[in-house]
């Protein structure tokens, strides 16, 4: 859209009667789905511009994952086409993610939110979620990095096919002002990387206790140049014990991920696991059912191999965290790990990678939510494996 000078477009406001003032005033009971409140009053409407009965403006989002865009965008249009005289109306979106509130660790310079990824025991796709949840996350437009603090089995070297030593760059601390050393982070399909398993020398087992471990996760965090991010995943180690308590003391989180399978055990484990962070004081952004059903190869069919789904939704709604959604198993999602290209990257439009896309958008509208209001409101439970919103 072309707008001419501002002596006409003063002019063209005179004659249509529609100013910046009424389009704001119309926009006034506009609201995040997602956060409740107006958009004028968080602030995302921004540059609006009036030429005759045409009306351009700009909805900065919160997220640039963020899963209900296409009805802020309906309900903005609606609201200012109910003016008299406006004939047309030309939406631009951009985002900005809000910086996490400040907690009692002390924050990584220049990562706004750190998720971590956990289960309440092995064996449930945790590191796949992990590796997926990031890869969505920056194919959305967030910048974003991938940590991997499961220090006894570091497997993100493997699933993203990179063995890159950390090379030692000067860069300025932004508290002190003055020249440190950090670690370069390796980068690959968009996301800022680090892992023991780039440090580790060959196939040596890490037998180490719980806080030796704390102690190489916090290097890996703070002597890690990871310069501006909006979202760190970190993918934790299994299970609830004190590596995992340790680590979630040492780490400021904006809040974790919980991963379990569909059978009724694991949502006794996954509920352990839940409850622990809660004691920990660290909040719940949602629950992962993984490997919910199998997917045939061959004619694509579903099974419920665990007998039936919804012990994740289940835990969710008895817990009172969001259900962020069900993963399939497919055989093309271990191919991809072991290729080293998740399964995102590497078929976006298939049923897994839909799912990984919304339960990225779920990820980020809770960071959102709990950010901007410091509340967690009671919503329906959304299903990731319909695609993302």
């Amino acid at each position: 859209m072309i707008f001419r000078r501002k002596s006409e477009e003063q002019g063209d406001t005179e004659k249509s009667g529609i100013t910046v003032e009424s389009v704001l005033h119309a926009l006034r009971d506009v609201k995040d789905p997602e956060i409740g409140r107006p958009l004028v009053e968080l602030g995302m409407i921004r540059n609006v511009r009036v030429c005759g009965g045409q009306v351009a403006l700009e909805v900065q989002l919160t997220t640039p994952a963020c899963p209900l865009k296409a009805t802020i965008e309906q309900d903005c249009r609606n609201a200012v086409m109910s003016l008299p005289g406006v004939e047309q109306v030309n939406i631009d979106w951009s985002s900005r993610v809000p910086q996490a509130r400040r907690r009692e660790q002390q924050p990584v310079p220049g990562v706004k939110h750190i998720v971590a990824v956990a289960s309440g025991k092995g064996g449930v796709g945790k590191s796949t979620v992990a590796v997926n949840l990031a890869a969505a996350l920056a194919s959305s437009g967030a910048k974003t990095g991938l940590l991997d603090a499961d220090i006894y089995g570091p497997s993100i070297p493997l699933m993203l096919d990179i063995r890159q030593t950390p090379m030692l760059v000067k860069v300025r601390d932004p508290e002190t002002g003055e020249e440190v050393k950090r670690m370069a982070a390796p980068e690959k399909y968009g996301l800022k990387l680090m892992s023991l398993g780039f440090l580790a020398e060959g196939d040596a087992p890490v037998m180490w206790r719980g806080p030796m471990v704390a102690s190489a996760v916090r290097q890996m965090l703070t002597e890690t140049d990871w310069g501006e991010l909006d979202y760190l995943v970190v993918d934790l180690p299994p299970g609830t014990g004190d590596a995992q308590i340790s680590l979630a003391q040492i780490v400021p989180l904006t809040g974790v991920v919980i991963v379990m399978t569909p059978q009724d055990v694991a949502l006794t484990i996954a509920t352990k696991a839940l409850r622990m962070f809660e004691h920990l004081n660290t909040p719940v952004l949602g629950i992962v059912e993984n490997m919910a059903t199998f997917v045939c190869p061959n004619c694509g069919e579903e099974t419920e191999i665990f007998g039936h789904t919804g012990a994740g939704q289940r835990a969710a709604e008895e817990m009172g965290v969001r259900f962020l959604g069900r993963i399939p198993l497919d055989a093309r999602i271990v191919t991809d790990s072991d290729a080293g290209v998740p399964t995102f990257i590497r078929d976006p439009g298939s049923r897994p990678a839909q799912a990984y896309a919304s339960i990225a958008s779920q990820v980020a509208a809770e960071i959102s939510v709990q950010t901007l209001t410091g509340a967690r409101p009671p919503r329906e439970p959304a299903d990731a494996a319909s695609g993302p919103r």
